[in-house]
């Protein structure tokens, strides 16, 4: 998986996601006379076939080097949309590649736009993990704020990847609302891993206490107050200061940890309810 993964970033990282959202409009062309109207329209099919037969041969062969790559990315914004026959039918089609049905997600986003979500949304439930990441990625690039049904499904997805992906879409879109069912996290035994007969904290969980932070979860308070007290949260300690500080609007002190607790201790006495 970790070889997968890294091609897949790789990938990503080649591909660009700016103009998600915002669509030039292609210039209309003089509308032909009546009587050319079917020949037009069956040259048009032909031509609209060609294209698509072309670029599924193309995603089937793969895409050995970056040239091979860019030059492909370029035929296909130069198609525009008559490119969406081809990248969905790789999207749904298993007989093509991880990278393939990747890079199709991203493209099909990046040619359709907003109007593409809807679609894309579906993929978030696909038995692949990588489709389940490419969609939840494509849907953040396209700024999907009123998904979050959606996004509290995928934070309890079965792979770890995907669940962080859901983590950086509530995160990144500050949807507020969802700060309850990040929290619940760290109840999730799937983000802890066993070493030497004890449960350990995967990384997955400082993003989560970082980002229920950024939420300003007000019910978050009570139990970061408590949990920075206690060594056995060592290892989360800078992500429970930062959250505390987000979440109380207070600035800890400068200094070591002993410094940051007793400063935590005093703000939790001062503020207790009578």
């Amino acid at each position: 998986m970790k070889m997968k993964l890294s091609c897949l970033i790789v990938c990503f990282a080649l591909f660009p996601l700016l103009g998600f959202a915002n669509k030039t409009p292609t210039p209309r062309k003089a509308t032909p006379s009546t009587s050319a109207r079917p020949e037009v329209e069956a040259n048009k099919r032909k031509e609209n076939e060609e294209i698509t037969k072309r670029l599924l041969a193309k995603f089937q062969a793969g895409f050995k080097e970056k040239k091979d790559l860019d030059a492909f990315n370029k035929e296909v914004r130069s198609v525009a949309g008559r490119a969406v026959p081809a990248l969905i039918e790789v999207m749904k089609n298993a007989k093509y590649s991880d990278k393939s049905r990747w890079l199709a997600t991203f493209m099909l986003g990046r040619a359709m736009g907003k109007k593409a979500a809807p679609f894309i949304a579906k993929f978030t439930a696909h038995p692949s993990w990588v489709m389940r990441l490419a969609a939840l990625k494509v849907l953040l690039a396209l700024k999907q704020h009123e998904m979050a049904n959606l996004y509290a499904r995928t934070l309890r997805d079965d792979s770890m990847i995907v669940r962080s992906q859901a983590l950086a879409n509530v995160r990144d879109l500050q949807l507020t609302k969802l700060a309850p069912n990040i929290w619940a996290m760290l109840y999730d035994k799937r983000n802890y891993y066993e070493a030497k007969n004890t449960s350990k904290r995967s990384n997955i969980i400082k993003d989560v206490i970082t980002t229920v932070g950024e939420l300003r979860f007000e019910k978050a308070r009570g139990p970061l107050l408590t949990m920075i007290q206690k060594d056995k949260y060592s290892d989360v300690f800078e992500e429970i200061n930062k959250s505390l500080e987000k979440i109380t609007g207070q600035d800890a002190p400068k200094g070591d940890r002993q410094v940051k607790r007793h400063y935590w201790s005093r703000y939790l006495l001062t503020n207790k309810t009578i």
